[in-house]
Formats: C-alpha cells, structure tokens, sequence
C-alpha cells in the first residue's frame, strides 16, 4: 500500500481541482447503477449517460447512484457540473488515496472511507493478501451517489434490502442510506479480519510443531498487511465521531442512534486490529524462541557426543606417543582391556547424564 502513493505524481505542478484520476485500479468502462425507491415502489432503471440521472429530480423518492470504475474522469466532472460539487471534492474523489475523512457543505456531505476486502489471489493460495479500494459517498437531500474503483458485489446485499424489504430503509431518507452503505463497507473488515484470525492459527500450529524459513516470511507478510489495515481502518473513528458530532441539516435525529452503531463497531475493529498486532509480535518472539531451542538442541547432542569422545580421544592420544618404554604395549590382554574401556565408558557416561536428564 506504500507503493500505492507513487501515481500522486501525476498531479504536481497541476492547480487545485483540477481533474485527473489518480489510482492503481484503472477500469475501462465506467458502470452507472441507479436505484430509485420509495415507501411503496423500486425502480432500477437502465443508465447510459449522466444527463440521465437529472429526470430523478423531480420525483419525491430517494436516487441510489453507484459508478463503479473512476478512470473516465468525464463523468465525474459531469456530475459535479450538474449537482453543484466544488471542485476540489471531485479532485478527492479521483485521486483515491485520500484519508478516510467527513466534510459538510451547504447542500451536501460528502465521505470517503476506504473498502477492504481478502484478495483473490490471496485466497487461491491460501495466502492473506488484502484489496484496498477506495469508496466515496456524496450524500443529498434526496440522491446518493458511491464512487468506487472496480467492479464487485459489495452492496449487493444492501440492493436486495431494498429491492425485497418494506421497513425503515424504503421509508427513511438519504441519511439512513448512506448508514446503510457505511454499514456495508465497515461489516467487510470483519470477514477479512476473520481470515487473518485463521491464518494467524495456522502460522501458530506450524510454530508449535516444525518452524521454517517460510514461517518467518509469512509472520512478516501478515505484519505488513496489518499496518496497511490499521492505516485504513483507524481513521474511520474520527469520521464516525464527526458523523455524530455533526448537526448538519441532511442527519436526521432518527439516524444517529443507527451511526453510533457502526461507530461501535469500527471501535471493534480497531481494538481486533491492535490485538492481532500484540499476537504477531508474540508469534515472532515464539518463533526466534523456537529457532533457539532448535539449536540448543543440536548444541545439546553434538556437546554429549564430544563429552563422550573426550575420553577415548584422550586414552588414545597416551597410547599413540612413540615412547619406547610403555609396559602397556607388551602386555598380551592389553588390546581386549582397551576395547572393554572403550565400550564401558561411553555406556557410563550415557547412563550418568540420562540420570541428571542432561538428555
């Protein structure tokens, strides 16, 4: 996600507002989902251009617009020329790596927070790798719009909500919307914060049993995964706690109690984030523990094996001097003697540390 800043580049020297998408994530088309409801009808009308969106003015309803894909700039800036949106939020909403942040204006509120999900690629190979995109929320009287990044089915459960349900999201207004879709976007940190919770039991079940290399790259790689979740995921107190503090015309009353729930459960995920932190560090320490113990072993096995050698090297080291006068070596029962030595001694000395559980 460091890396990730490198495209920033594009903008320098360029004046403020000015309009370039600025991302890792280049979608060639630009997908426009409009969906239309009220307290008795839903209607999820095809889209094609953004003049499009302007006949859903003058109907009393609430207008769900999502684009998916950022790299036509045209439509954004369409947008912003058609609803009134200062130029400089349609500049944060193309250059997506903003800091999750809460800003008011007269008419409008405007949020970005950033989506993560677990990575294909990190599933396949039962790795965990995390997909950082950035979703930015423009809320209205009566229109929503969501910008995204890529193509996915983040709020297709929210759709279906609509679509099928009758209750307090089809008869409240924009601001309970944009909870819902807040909802959403926090509720996918707990998925992947489950599977980094069974990633972490694995690495813990190989630290316990057989310790590799590859354990201590994979402590590493989730180490740097967390930093990059805590990055994204920290900020969205401060924009939870501006949400409530905010007495803006376009939160209700109604709505705030449902805003301090989701506030409570970014709280959730930032202290989860905090422990799985203190649990890796403890992993890492397990590990250096586990390498050491692994090596005292082998120390402990070669220091009896030269304990035991010490001995005989020393017996036969005397008997190799070419002295001429040794009595020993004219004796007929010295060679036997000496084999009984030999064999007797190791046996000792084995018997000997097995009774101090030196082994």
């Amino acid at each position: 996600m460091i890396d990730a800043y490198r495209n920033t580049s594009k903008k320098v020297g360029m004046p403020p507002g000015s309009l370039i998408h600025v991302g890792d994530f280049n979608e060639e088309d630009t997908r426009i989902s409009v969906i239309d409801y009220g307290s008795i009808d839903v209607e999820e009308p095809s889209v094609e251009t953004v003049e499009d969106l302007l006949k859903f003015r003058e109907k009393d309803s609430i207008t769900w617009v999502c684009l998916e894909g950022l790299k036509n700039v045209e439509i954004t800036e369409l947008i912003g020329k058609y609803f009134d949106i200062h130029p400089l939020v349609l500049e944060d909403i193309l250059n997506t790596h903003q800091r999750p942040k809460f800003e008011e204006y007269d008419d409008y509120l405007y949020i970005v927070l950033k989506g993560l999900s677990l990575g294909e690629e990190g599933v396949e190979a039962d790795e965990f790798n995390v997909d950082y995109e950035q979703i930015s929320i423009l809320v209205f009287n009566d229109f929503v719009f969501t910008f995204k990044e890529w193509k996915d089915e983040l709020f297709l459960p929210l759709i279906q909500r609509i679509r099928t349900s009758t209750g307090r999201i089809r008869s409240l207004g924009s601001d309970y919307l944009t909870y819902a879709i807040l909802d959403s976007i926090v509720d996918q940190n707990f998925v992947l914060l489950d599977s980094m919770d069974e990633r972490i039991d694995v690495i813990e079940a190989e630290l316990l049993s057989d310790p590799t290399s590859n354990t201590l790259v994979s402590i590493q790689h989730l180490k740097r995964e967390l930093i990059n979740i805590r990055r994204s995921t920290s900020p969205q107190r401060e924009l939870l706690s501006a949400i409530l503090r905010s007495d803006h015309k376009l939160i209700g009353e109604k709505t705030h109690i449902y805003f301090r729930d989701v506030f409570d459960h970014v709280l959730r995920i930032s202290e989860s984030v905090d422990s799985y932190r203190d649990m890796l560090a403890g992993l890492l320490d397990i590990y250096v523990s586990s390498v050491s113990n692994k090596m005292n072993e082998v120390m402990k096995i070669l220091t009896v094996f030269a304990s035991i050698f010490i001995p005989l090297t020393f017996i036969a080291g005397i008997y190799g001097m070419n002295f001429e006068y040794m009595p020993e070596l004219r004796w007929k029962w010295s060679y036997p003697i000496l084999w009984v030595v030999f064999i007797t001694l190791p046996v000792v000395l084995v018997t000997y540390f097995k009774k101090k559980k030196w082994l």
